[in-house]
């Protein structure tokens, strides 16, 4: 992989490249990103996503555009030395820079469907999070009820608890509003009223936002999958799922699987019916320790075959 060229201080902010390992799949990548954008923090169109951000109080926003030899990102903050380097390790994480699509590809060799999908979509990244707290408590709105309204339920929650940004933070990103709600701002707040949904996932959120008061390190990474899980089980309102979500997304743990996924029991449909996670969990042994890449390959699927549908 080329060296990443150094930053560049231009007039409307710090300018810089990051590289990554080809091919790269930037047009799922966004598609997946826009579906699960959150109101008022994400804006994503055509090639391009921009998020605001919060570091240590220091507050600003980003945009990653795709260009042909890496992804583009404008960071605009006042002092941006500050955050930079947290940026770039946040982004590159995000946007699964560092996978080796080719040794994934090899991986997912042995299930003849998955092979397929692989080679139908070379390139294909694990969409990552740029802020753990923010993407589990995402994870939370999205159990039992779709993407899209799951997309309007964050929307809510930014605007009800969230903190704005100035007119000068803003910019010229006007679709950039808020800051994301903090575990201090959620923790005692009365989610389920405002967003008017289930009090057992409101008390889940703010039993998250307690979680990650009393442990910084709730979603530090280093440890195995079996010990992610059962420490995000632990938490009111974590079923396995979630935590496989959380796993996949948060830590980067790329053998993690949301088995019981209805998507995954879609694009695993060969017309003989949909198979139970008991069936997803026997299969995905030959997908080991590449099962999440596999989701997200039969996720995508899942998704092409929908928009077929839908346009048929």
């Amino acid at each position: 992989m080329p060296p990443t060229p150094p930053p560049v201080i231009e007039a409307d902010g710090t300018r810089l490249l990051l590289r990554y390992h080809p091919p790269y799949d930037w047009t799922h990548l966004e598609r997946f990103l826009a579906d699960h954008a959150s109101p008022g923090v994400e804006t994503v169109t055509p090639g391009r996503y921009a998020r605001t951000f919060n570091l240590d109080g220091w507050r600003g926003t980003l945009a990653v555009v795709s260009e042909v030899d890496g992804l583009s990102v404008l960071v605009r903050h006042p002092d941006p030395d500050r955050v930079l380097e947290r940026i770039v390790a946040r982004l590159r994480a995000m946007f699964d820079l560092d996978a080796d699509p080719l040794a994934i590809a090899r991986g997912l060799a042995h299930d003849p469907l998955i092979a397929a999908l692989v080679a139908r979509r070379p390139g294909l990244r694990m969409p990552g999070a740029f802020d753990p707290f923010e993407l589990a408590v995402r994870a939370i709105l999205g159990q039992q009820v779709s993407v899209a309204a799951a997309t309007r339920l964050a929307g809510r929650l930014v605007a009800a608890f969230g903190t704005p940004l100035t007119a000068d933070e803003q910019g010229d990103e006007p679709g950039l509003t808020h800051l994301f709600p903090t575990p201090e701002q959620l923790v005692d707040a009365e989610i389920s009223l405002i967003l008017n949904m289930p009090r057992a996932r409101g008390r889940a959120i703010q039993g998250l936002a307690a979680a990650m008061l009393t442990t910084p390190d709730l979603f530090s990474p280093g440890r195995d999958l079996d010990e992610t899980i059962s420490r995000l089980t632990a938490l009111p309102g974590i079923g396995d799922w979630t935590a496989h979500y959380v796993a996949m997304r948060v830590l980067a743990q790329a053998d993690a699987l949301p088995a019981g996924d209805v998507g995954l029991m879609r694009a695993l449909d060969d017309g003989s019916g949909r198979p139970s996670r008991r069936a997803i969990l026997e299969r995905s042994a030959a997908w080991r320790p590449w099962r999440g890449y596999a989701a997200i390959h039969l996720w995508a699927e899942d998704a092409a075959r929908g928009t077929a549908r839908r346009t048929s």
